[in-house]
């Protein structure tokens, strides 16, 4: 039995809110389960110097948790300095939401998109991913409502869904409960039934092959709810 009570290949209730901030070109509130992330994408007609002149644009992440996202308060990073953790997390947002872009199509501009965890319960930078790309979707909306941009530069939805393996269980959606006991734990990135990345690692016991392929099974299965979720808030 999950600590949750859901089946093993259930997800969290999962919502998105878009148009959540007043200034930003693409915004959404993504919420899975308990974990609760703002992301924001602001649109930047430059980009970093080793893309000048190339005519290929470019789409970077930024990430960070709020002191007291999670049950006892953590030191403000904007304050002491990112941690690793941090930094190695807002990389792979970034190289994942550009797995899914054509950099042609978009032009020599920039998209930032931040993600802010309000509330942590596990699963934080899967659902930075996937409330990072609604939000660049939204961005890329506006370029193209205004004639900037004149084909989608956004190939396929990006998004992204932890699976592990849970008191000898292959298990779906991972909350925290869950993968502070875990005895594999793996983060899947997909868009359109293939992978972006994968992250899995043996907390506390190795896994099969077969193992493996029963964790990708159920994330194709989260990752095709996600997107149904993605498509719905974006129109």
């Amino acid at each position: 039995m999950r600590p949750s009570g859901r089946q093993t290949n259930e997800m969290r209730t999962i919502s998105i809110e878009t148009g959540v901030t007043k200034h930003a070109e693409g915004s959404c509130l993504i919420k899975c389960g308990d974990t609760h992330v703002l992301c924001t994408a602001t649109i930047d007609e430059r980009v970093p110097p080793f893309l000048k002149n190339s005519g290929l644009g470019w789409v970077t992440a930024e990430y960070g948790m709020l002191p007291r996202a999670t049950n006892t308060r953590m030191r403000r990073e904007a304050k002491e300095g990112q941690s690793g953790r941090t930094q190695e997390i807002q990389r792979l947002i970034g190289r994942s939401l550009r797995a899914g872009v054509d950099r042609v199509a978009l032009g020599e501009r920039q998209i930032v998109v931040d993600c802010d965890v309000i509330q942590a319960d596990g699963g934080t930078r899967c659902a930075s991913i996937t409330g990072g790309w609604v939000a660049l979707k939204l961005a890329v909306n506006k370029l193209m409502k205004a004639g900037i941009v004149i084909s989608d530069p956004l190939v396929d939805p990006v998004a992204a869904i932890s699976c592990g393996i849970y008191a000898g269980q292959e298990v779906l959606d991972l909350d925290y409960p869950e993968d502070s006991e875990a005895g594999v734990d793996g983060n899947f990135v997909m868009t359109a039934g293939k992978l972006i990345e994968v992250q899995m690692s043996a907390e506390g016991s190795t896994y099969s092959r077969a193992q493996m392929d029963a964790l990708l099974d159920l994330a194709e299965k989260g990752v095709t709810e996600l997107t149904a979720a993605q498509m719905a808030a974006v129109g």
